[in-house]
Formats: structure tokens, sequence, C-alpha cells
């Protein structure tokens, strides 16, 4: 990986870069949450992951659309 190892957020916590896993090539840790953050992910120690398989299609049944109902 190039670029920085570690980064200090606008929230005030430190961060660092390590090797990420499938579907995500990095993973951002929180090394050392703010006293003043109140960002309740931001978790020292933990990793702040990347939801990008989040953004797939639902495999859910989308709603049917009433073309003859309005709202009041």
């Amino acid at each position: 990986m190039a670029g920085p190892e570690r980064v200090r957020l606008a929230c005030g916590c430190s961060a660092s870069f390590r090797a990420g896993v499938e579907g995500s090539p990095v993973t951002i840790v929180i090394e050392v949450k703010a006293a003043a953050c109140l960002i309740e992910m931001h978790v020292a120690g933990l990793p702040v992951h990347d939801h990008r398989e989040a953004l797939r299609p639902s495999t859910r049944y989308a709603p049917t659309v009433h073309p003859d109902y309005e709202e009041s």
C-alpha cells in the first residue's frame, strides 16, 4: 500500500490503514478515539468497515405500486 499509514480525522480521532479483505482493498482502523468525538461508530481498536456490499440490489421483492392510490 502506498500513501499515509496514520491520519488524524476532523473529529480528532486517529486512524490507521491496514490491508483489507475481499471486496474492500483497505481497512481503516480507529487507533485512538478523541474525547470530543461524537461519532458513535468510532470505537478505538475497531475497524470502520467499507459497506460496499450493502449497495448491492436488494434480494427482497419490492412493494407493488398501486396506480389508483393518491395521497390526501
